[in-house]
């Protein structure tokens, strides 16, 4: 049986040497690579170096095989593209229709869905012009990826590093295996919040009170959106999982920080899911050096942390989506519907999602299974791989926002009336 087909475009950024391993980081996911590149990419990386990773000859010259029309063979053949990396003046070609090269001719031919990882420096990333012609393409339908913080070209830092590229290969393969069984990008055009991890409160400078959160369930929440043509903003605590390529990042360490973060965003999304483990108490005022064991009992002073999914619900437009958790160590079915019921109730959410938790199940695990709550419905999710059921929650959230007749726009604005 023939494997899913990626197209992998390398156009001419410094970024391009991490192409080659994004090669092997594809096959790694059971995918067959077909490389275009262009001219100036081949002046980073060598077309030996491509050929030889991907198994197939490079494609580079527009002119080459005129007579098999080889960029629209290869633009029907492909189940995804992406373009890594895809510098600020291949998103401006794109953005006007260009076929003046391989891979430009090859795009505006493909049906297939199309992925952009830019990389560049951080003042080109952030110029009015880049920022206008990213914003045209993802009204197109294209997948944008957000660039990662950190080391640029010679001593810079900042926005605009081509993301990891397993975490890229993650992306390209959850996006392929949509496409493959002819699922729809149901989410495309809306912004998307999501809050993953477990805070950690100080005790003192060393010690803090925290939960076994592994932010695993809310990162597979950001990766599914992500493929579905979200724009996902992450707001992590403490997360034991990399984020994945292409979502916008946030930390947040406490549950303050938690607030601020969650309560800044939440007014531009179309969608908010409140998925953190945030502690329920803090210690108001930590200890300034480290706590010496000098007696055989501490007593620590606790003070209750504000209620960040009751504040996200008193503050929301009227047409966001709202979706809280609650984590119960419950086994009675029964008993996790009436928990989350009672929850949604008093949060005036949209939707609790209840999952049951225990040292093999939930929280840290790899494992989740769920009951989906609302106003009028109660769904069981059996236990599975949490990416496979933040696939079902999304599949749920998406046909309950048709139900109620929820406007798809992008951003929500307040209800004026």
């Amino acid at each position: 049986m023939s494997r899913p087909l990626v197209v992998l475009g390398v156009t001419g950024g410094i970024a391009a040497y991490k192409s080659a391993d994004l090669i092997r980081r594809l096959k790694d996911q059971d995918l067959d690579v077909q490389v275009i590149a262009t001219n100036s990419a081949l002046k980073f990386v060598g077309e030996t170096t491509f050929a030889a990773l991907s198994g197939k000859p490079v494609i580079s010259d527009i002119w080459d095989k005129a007579h098999d029309v080889e960029h629209v063979n290869v633009a029907k053949n492909a189940d995804a593209i992406v373009v890594a990396p895809a510098t600020a003046d291949f998103l401006a070609h794109l953005v006007y229709g260009f076929a003046n090269d391989a891979l430009l001719a090859t795009l505006l031919v493909a049906k297939c869905p199309i992925i952009l990882a830019p990389a560049m420096h951080t003042e080109m990333w952030e110029n009015f012009a880049t920022r206008e012609n990213v914003a045209t393409l993802r009204k197109r339908g294209f997948l944008v990826l957000e660039p990662a913080v950190g080391q640029l070209t010679g001593e810079d830092q900042g926005v605009g590093r081509l993301p990891d590229t397993t975490e890229i290969a993650r992306v390209v393969k959850q996006v392929v295996n949509r496409k493959t069984s002819n699922l729809p990008k149901d989410l495309s055009g809306l912004n998307v919040l999501i809050s993953a991890g477990g805070t950690r409160e100080a005790i003192d400078p060393i010690r803090f009170i925290g939960n076994r959160a592994s932010g695993k369930q809310g990162v597979a929440l950001a990766l599914s959106a992500l493929s579905r043509g979200a724009k996902v903003t992450l707001v992590g605590a403490n997360l034991n999982v990399a984020v994945p390529a292409g979502v916008e990042f946030v930390a947040a360490n406490s549950a303050l920080e938690m607030m601020e973060q969650m309560t800044l965003r939440a007014g531009s999304a179309d969608i908010v899911i409140m998925n953190a483990a945030v502690a329920d108490y803090f210690v108001p005022n930590p200890e300034e050096s480290k706590i010496k064991k000098s007696t055989d009992k501490l007593n620590i002073e606790l003070s209750k942390t504000g209620d960040i999914l009751t504040v996200l619900s008193e503050n929301k437009p009227v047409k966001q989506y709202l979706v809280g958790f609650a984590a119960e160590t419950t086994n009675n079915n029964e008993e996790l519907v009436g928990l989350s019921k009672t929850k949604l109730e008093k949060k005036k959410a949209d939707l609790i999602v209840g999952n049951k938790v225990s040292a093999s199940v939930g929280i840290s695990s790899d494992e989740n299974e769920a009951v989906l709550v609302t106003s009028n419905q109660a769904i069981s999710l059996p236990k599975t791989d949490k990416l496979a059921l933040a696939d079902a929650i999304w599949d749920f959230i998406v046909k309950d926002l048709a139900k109620v007749g929820q406007e798809r726009k992008s951003p929500v604005e307040p209800d004026l009336a």
